[in-house]
């Protein structure tokens, strides 16, 4: 019996890295063929063991991709970008070294040809492979079954993140606990007793453990269970839902450390790269902002009487408030630094429920990033009032002003925009940001910018 849960369970996820590789192997061939036909004589002599190099050249390249990357289930596309970017370098250090070590003779232009083209068709194979991958376990394929081990907070938002994206391809056949409150509504299959049998009669890949009772002896069974059962164990620590900074695992001899990470932005070469893209890119955007601002404010004139203009103080980077600005949407009123705007609310404009709901009227703050007082992307800066309000009842809500204020978020970018008339949308919009602040990259950057275009194409619901 077990040799055939074993069986049913290794099916063909396990081929997944490998093919994978193949693809990989098959671009760095494919562009270096092309390269060869571009750039006459590349290779004076010794064709054969160029080729032969090449290859060889990408196996630590294998060993990179299988202890970093890995094929794991939670695809990030920044991290995606970010590694396979990697891998074309450490391709390029071995395979430059075995060339120059052999004495081969490789063409200067022929390898500058090679990687550039490398560098931008890696990255987006490794997308598109990764993309198809999440839209077939979106469909059913290639999913994997988990359980829960404990009802509890923890559980409860592991659950809710692993159900958020149906790309990471899991499962959840229910939790196992000895104690199940009346009000859960997901699946409760058992006790901790009940874990061995269940996890024998159904074909179950990993184990996700959250349980606090009894610790010890319950959690060395759970381990043991995983064991003799070809499952997959993962241990979830306890932590609060503010809490959401990475940590590296260390050990003090044999005893296992969990450490936090510094945030990314409080290093000065990410500032620097931030700053750049901010300038950078709103600057483009004052180029051809003329053409954007001339048609917009004609409109805005006939729609209403008052400005073009609606600027409001905002609390900024470090709490220091600035002029946020935005293109009036509303009838000038006495309570708009006081109310936000609701669906059918009769403050706004015709022309202004539009521009509400397809974001143009947020385009005046790429004026505020280029003073330097937003980013691009960033925590959305609140009114005044809210943020006195909020940072009583929320904890950390003011660890979202650590870094400037965006034109978009991650909050955004996930359903967290608009109104926040109950108290739980705007934890979770303090949340998403901290999470942000704490694990930023310039390629999460790129992504939240790239979904922030698609949800203002397709529509969104809270935008009013």
């Amino acid at each position: 019996m077990a040799i055939q849960e074993v069986s049913s369970k290794s099916r063909y996820g396990k081929y997944t890295q490998t093919v994978l590789n193949l693809i990989d192997l098959s671009v760095i061939n494919f562009f270096f063929g092309m390269t060869l036909c571009i750039v006459p004589d590349s290779v004076p002599y010794g064709i054969r063991e160029m080729w032969l190099l090449l290859n060889l050249a990408y196996l630590p390249c294998c060993l990179w991709t299988s202890r970093s990357t890995h094929y794991r289930r939670t695809i990030l596309m920044d991290h995606v970008i970010r590694q396979s970017v990697v891998t074309v370098c450490i391709h390029a250090l071995f395979f430059l070294t075995l060339v120059s070590f052999l004495r081969l003779d490789l063409r200067t232009k022929t390898v500058v040809i090679f990687y550039s083209s490398l560098l931008i068709a890696l990255p987006l194979t490794w997308v598109v492979t990764r993309f198809i991958i999440k839209q077939l376990r979106r469909r059913g394929f290639n999913t994997s079954s988990v359980v829960i081990v404990g009802i509890n907070p923890t559980s409860e938002r592991l659950l809710h993140e692993i159900e958020a994206d149906a790309g990471f391809g899991y499962k959840v056949k229910g939790f196992f606990d000895d104690f199940c409150p009346d009000d859960f509504k997901s699946r409760h299959l058992g006790t901790i007793d009940d874990l061995e049998d269940f996890i024998r009669k159904n074909t179950i890949h990993q184990i996700f453990y959250t349980y606090t009772a009894n610790t010890n002896d319950d959690l060395s069974r759970a381990v043991k269970i995983a064991d003799d059962n070809a499952c997959d164990f993962y241990y979830v620590p306890r932590i609060t839902r503010f809490v959401n900074r990475p940590f590296s695992l260390n050990t003090i001899g044999s005893v296992p450390v969990l450490c936090t990470r510094p945030n990314p932005l409080s290093k000065i070469m990410n500032r620097v790269l931030k700053r750049s893209f901010d300038i950078f890119v709103s600057g483009l955007f004052m180029i051809v902002y003329p053409i954007i601002y001339i048609p917009i404010a004609i409109a805005i004139k006939i729609s209403s009487p008052g400005p073009v203009y609606f600027k409001q103080e905002r609390t900024g980077y470090r709490g220091n408030s600035f002029l946020c600005y935005k293109f009036r949407t509303m009838k000038v009123n006495a309570s708009a630094d006081k109310c936000q705007a609701t669906k059918n609310d009769p403050r706004k404009t015709r022309l202004g429920d539009f521009l509400r709901r397809t974001s143009l009227d947020e385009l005046p703050q790429f004026i505020n990033v280029w003073k330097g007082e937003m980013s691009i992307v960033g925590p959305r800066p609140h009114m005044l009032k809210h943020t006195k309000e909020y940072s009583e009842l929320i904890d950390r809500y003011m660890v979202r002003h650590m870094v400037k204020p965006g034109i978009t978020g991650w909050a955004q970018v996930n359903g967290y925009r608009g109104l926040t008339d109950e108290l739980w949308k705007m934890e979770r919009r303090v949340e998403y940001d901290t999470w942000y602040i704490e694990n930023w990259t310039f390629f999460l950057d790129l992504k939240i910018m790239v979904r922030t275009v698609i949800n203002a194409l397709k529509g969104e619901s809270n935008a009013f």
